[in-house]
């Protein structure tokens, strides 16, 4: 599946296309409003994420062409957090809004929510089932051996990163960008207590986890 990300702001850029990436998603990236235009033409692009404050042409001019020959869902992003500003948005064609900085994992929420609702993905891949763990990424829910769990926002949010790239070991300077945010990067402690409470709710045995693992001297993963 095809996603359109087109912002002027490369790392950011880079950022999301690795993220989707790992989601398995294919990403195509532009640079300005123009890009955004040309490449939108592609039918196999099956939503866009597109900045507002642009080059050339900006995001909502740009919104407003796309709207003109494609009703894929788009959703803009701006550093600007007006209501006047996101009414705009909606009303040059927009479907949603992010205002800068944002979670990435907000992000890719927001994109599998609206594939969902224009038939663009399986309601199937909202679920996610290793050994007695089952995540429902769509209600935001937790069970272990069929029976929920209660979890803070943050460490669901933990739990939905970690599953969706089993094997793959974080960081604690990785956890904290992509779920708290580079202003938490002074709190390195942050997410050991987070990773501490996911195994005390989520593992039979804490002290030995099947899930949750760590990888000493780099950071964390899900085995899967």
């Amino acid at each position: 599946m095809k996603i359109l990300v087109v912002d002027d702001e490369e790392l950011l850029v880079k950022g999301i296309k690795f993220n989707l990436q790992n989601d398995g998603y294919e990403v195509v990236t532009g640079t300005n409003g123009r890009e955004a235009i040309e490449l939108a033409h592609d039918p196999s692009i099956r939503l866009i994420v597109l900045d507002v404050m642009m080059p050339e042409i900006d995001g909502m001019e740009a919104c407003r062409r796309i709207r003109e020959f494609s009703d894929v869902p788009i959703i803009m992003l701006t550093a600007r957090a007006q209501d006047m500003d996101k009414l705009l948005g909606f009303e040059q064609g927009a479907d949603d809004y992010l205002t800068k900085p944002f979670n990435i994992l907000e992000l890719k929420s927001r994109i599998r929510a609206l594939l969902r609702r224009t038939g663009g993905l399986e309601s199937a891949r909202s679920r996610i089932t290793v050994g007695k763990l089952t995540v429902d990424t769509q209600e935001r829910n937790v069970y272990k051996d069929g029976v929920p769990v209660e979890l803070t926002a943050r460490e669901f949010d933990v739990v939905e990163l970690l599953i969706r790239n089993p094997n793959r070991v974080y960081s604690r300077e990785n956890l904290l960008d992509l779920i708290w945010g580079y202003e938490y990067r002074s709190d390195i402690r942050t997410v050991d207590v987070h990773i501490r409470r996911i195994r005390e709710k989520l593992e039979t045995v804490p002290a030995e986890p099947e899930y949750f693992m760590t990888k000493w001297g780099v950071g964390y993963y899900f085995k899967a």
